[in-house]
């Protein structure tokens, strides 16, 4: 495979989003008090610069390589292949130092905040991966740092509180509303207009005002760029499918970006599907009845809202996806129909946790789960393609969470299985239970369709209102 072709990314729909004044579309903008239009115009400029100064560029890409563990493998999932009928791999992003995606924006907005001569940090964290990786950068480069973290997310994400600590960070408990990720950035951005001259908000996510969706999307096209070079080396081709999780967007807009002008490669977010589909008990923006435009922390989206604006309160098994809002950039893919949406409730995001870790030997975050459970539901539709997955962290945080919810997975008791075996000595199966012999429990609760594959609890994604408001702009 020759370099150029390997190099080869069409620049098409990131030369035209966002436009001049940070907008997707209809999406995006800046909606912030007038405090914040100096810094954020500031941030903006920096960044501009940033990228034209090739000792920047070098910089950044000099620790992805070394302080990150940068390029992250693209493995293939034998046994989970053999078990879905396609051929599957891995974006390993839980292989970066920290264990998570997170850290490949968190580096380059902490040397930009070198670069703009402030010293402090504050960061907002839901599953706490995007916590650590920002007190990791801070006491790289000797920043202050402060984390907002929801009281709730804190108690089931305890390991991660005790990392940012030991890392240095002050992490603050945030206790309004449901104390979960939509809370903590409301107090990463009170405290970002009080402290404005020293202080850089470090946002996690492809959310907020511009010029944050896309400087995010920018640290984090990494991944997509790595995986199409990973393919083509491997495969001599590119993927059928993308696979991504979906809570404000940003691992998954890293694996696209790259690919987003090849049009026979498919790509397809999976959002967290809770409980159910009743309003309050998930957190999937594209597929509810709730679903219309509005503004929510800086930027013009998609949200989950009552009809008169009220922000919707949301759930999650996984507190990386437990926010009522999406980014501005997968706004515009999803009405211009490149990438599809779907979600994946919590039973089939612990059930997808259990199949990795019993078919591959790794324990993937509760986010990445919900992106194994859509490929597990979707197998029969997806026979024979070629599949990416990413895996954009690793699972060692919800241990706590799949323990509580039924620790080892369920399956009859009895002696191990006997694996079958192919022609060539290969495990075929996973044997009579679908994986590995456990203690009795109760049988999984998921429905499953005459495919075989879980059914899901989701209607078809339902036309969203027209625009309402949540929150004020300025």
């Amino acid at each position: 495979m020759s370099k150029s072709v390997v190099e080869a990314a069409p620049l098409s729909h990131a030369a035209r989003w966002p436009d001049a004044s940070g907008h997707f579309g209809p999406y995006g903008g800046k909606f912030v008090p007038e405090t914040l239009m100096e810094p954020l115009r500031e941030l903006e400029e920096a960044y501009a610069e940033a990228l034209r100064d090739s000792a920047f560029g070098a910089r950044f890409e000099g620790l992805l390589r070394d302080f990150v563990g940068r390029p992250t493998p693209l493995s293939l999932a034998g046994r989970l292949s053999e078990r879905c009928g396609c051929r599957v791999y891995l974006k390993r992003e839980d292989l970066c130092h920290t264990g998570a995606h997170k850290i490949n924006n968190a580096l380059g907005q902490a040397l930009l905040v070198k670069r703009m001569g402030k010293s402090r940090v504050v960061a907002e964290t839901g599953a706490g991966q995007h916590g650590v990786a920002t007190a990791t950068v801070c006491a790289l480069l000797g920043l202050e740092c402060v984390v907002y973290m929801g009281t709730e997310d804190m108690a089931r994400q305890a390991p991660n509180v005790r990392r940012m600590r030991l890392l240095g960070a002050e992490v603050r408990g945030v206790d309004s509303g449901a104390r979960t990720l939509k809370d903590a950035i409301n107090e990463a951005m009170r405290d970002w207009v009080t402290n404005v001259r020293t202080t850089h908000y470090l946002l996690g996510s492809v959310l907020g005002s511009h010029p944050y969706p896309m400087m995010v999307r920018d640290f984090q096209a990494v991944i997509g760029k790595e995986a199409r070079a990973q393919v083509l080396e491997k495969e001599g081709r590119l993927p059928d499918q993308l696979v991504a999780s979906v809570g404000g967007g940003s691992n998954a807009i890293g694996l696209f970006f790259a690919f987003l002008e090849d049009a026979a490669v498919r790509m397809m977010g999976v959002e967290a599907g809770g409980r159910s589909p009743r309003p309050g008990d998930h957190a999937a923006r594209f597929l509810d009845a709730e679903t219309g435009v509005g503004v929510l922390q800086g930027t013009r989206t998609y949200l989950l809202q009552d009809a008169a604006g009220n922000v919707l309160p949301t759930h999650s098994v996984s507190a990386g996806l437990d926010y009522p809002a999406v980014g501005p950039e997968h706004a515009l893919l999803r009405d211009r129909g490149r990438v599809t949406y779907s979600a994946a409730s919590d039973e089939e995001a612990l059930a997808a946790f259990h199949a990795l870790a019993e078919t591959e030997g790794i324990l993937p975050a509760l986010e990445s789960a919900h992106a194994l459970a859509w490929l597990l539901r979707e197998a029969t539709a997806l026979a024979g393609k070629l599949v990416i997955v990413n895996l954009s962290g690793r699972g060692d945080k919800d241990l706590e969470i799949v323990i509580e919810r039924g620790g080892v997975a369920s399956h009859p008791p009895g002696p191990p299985p006997t694996p079958h075996r192919s022609e060539s000595g290969a495990p075929s199966s996973l044997g009579p239970a679908g994986g590995a012999s456990h203690p009795p429990g109760p049988p999984p609760t998921q429905s499953r369709s005459e495919s075989g594959a879980a059914s899901s609890p989701w209607p078809r994604p339902a036309a969203p209102r027209e625009d309402t408001v949540a929150g004020r702009s300025s």
